[in-house]
Order: structure tokens, then C-alpha cells, then sequence
């Protein structure tokens, strides 16, 4: 094998997939729990009549949960993954694999701590890190001969693409107060109705 950087990273394809097998898992442990804990909420309500601090959760509720998240990925996850794997910034196995194993091991511990963090934030993050850390590498200044003084370089290599990463802030920000506005009217017509 050849000391280059291409032959090198494919020395990271089984731990890149064992580092996308946990960020599923980690995915499974807490988006598919943020997506049916308010339906796990009002099975609970309506069978018992009464509200509790914990309820158990029935396989039919979490089933629902796990198709939810499956049909949605076949459905609209090749676009995501189209973006966040091209369209940010250039990927490789070793690249990639510190972002799955960094998204997975923090997404695992909010879980560990309750906290109900989205994996695919927390993933996207990773991207804009090694993209931000890829520019500030290319961008320091260089030494054209051992000893000699630092020279700057000539135009800064921009690695991350800016539009994309204004479009996902924009999205993160219009997404969770979009989501409440909506639940609030459907909730005040039904609440009408009944």
C-alpha cells in the first residue's frame, strides 16, 4: 500500500461502517423516541384516564415508530443524504468516519441523559467540523524552505460550501417554531370541535 492519502483512507472502510452501525443505533435510540414519546403520552392518558410521569411504552406504539422512520428514509432520505454527503464539503472514508463516530457517540449520550437531540443536527455539525477544520488547515501559512519565515497563501481556499450551510441554519431555525405555530392551530380547531 502506498504512503497517500487515498490508500490510507481505505483503510477506514470497516470502521467507517461500524461507526454508521452505531450511529444508527444512536439514531434508533433517540429520534425514533422523540417521534412517538407524544404518542406514547396519550396511549398512556387515554388508557388510564389519568396523566403519569412515566408510562410504559406498548411494542405497537414503538413499531409504528420504526416504520415511521423507515418509510421516511426511503422516501425523502436520499436527498438529505445527497446533500450532507456531497453537496457541504468533499468526503472521504477517513473524514467520514470521524463524523459518524462523533454524531453517534454525542447523540448517545443526550440519549443517556434524556436530552432529545436530532442525530441528523448532530451529524450535519460534524460535516461543517471537518469542512471548517479542512479550511483552517489549507488557509495556515506555509514555509517555502525549512527555516525560512512564513509566507501567507495567495487566495484562501474556501472547503465548506456557505450557501448550503445558510440554508441548514435557516432551517433549523424556521423548523421548530414552524412545527409549533402548526400543532397550536391543530390543536385549537380540534379544540373547537371537541
Amino acid at each position: 500500500m502506498d504512503n497517500r492519502r487515498k490508500h490510507i483512507s481505505t483503510l477506514f472502510n470497516i470502521p467507517l461502517i461500524v461507526s454508521a452501525a452505531l450511529l444508527s443505533f444512536a439514531h434508533g435510540a433517540n429520534d425514533v423516541a422523540n417521534a412517538i414519546g407524544p404518542l406514547a403520552g396519550i396511549v398512556s392518558v387515554v388508557g388510564s384516564g389519568a396523566v403519569a410521569s412515566k408510562v410504559s411504552v406498548p411494542l405497537w406504539v414503538m413499531a409504528i415508530g420504526g416504520v415511521g422512520i423507515s418509510l421516511g428514509l426511503m422516501l425523502y432520505g436520499p436527498k438529505l443524504i445527497r446533500i450532507v454527503g456531497k453537496q457541504l464539503t468533499r468526503l472521504d472514508q477517513t473524514r467520514a468516519f470521524c463524523i459518524a463516530l462523533a454524531a453517534a457517540v454525542t447523540v448517545i449520550i443526550a440519549s443517556i441523559l434524556g436530552l432529545p437531540v436530532s442525530s441528523t443536527h448532530t451529524a450535519v455539525g460534524g460535516v461543517f467540523g471537518v469542512g471548517f477544520l479542512r479550511e483552517m488547515l489549507a488557509n495556515k501559512p506555509i514555509r517555502a524552505t525549512p527555516g525560512a519565515p512564513l509566507k501567507k497563501r495567495e487566495k484562501r481556499r474556501l472547503l465548506v460550501r456557505r450557501q448550503q450551510l445558510a440554508t441548514i441554519a435557516a432551517a433549523w431555525v424556521v423548523t421548530v417554531p414552524s412545527a409549533g405555530l402548526m400543532a397550536g392551530a391543530v390543536y385549537f380547531i380540534l379544540s373547537m370541535w371537541f
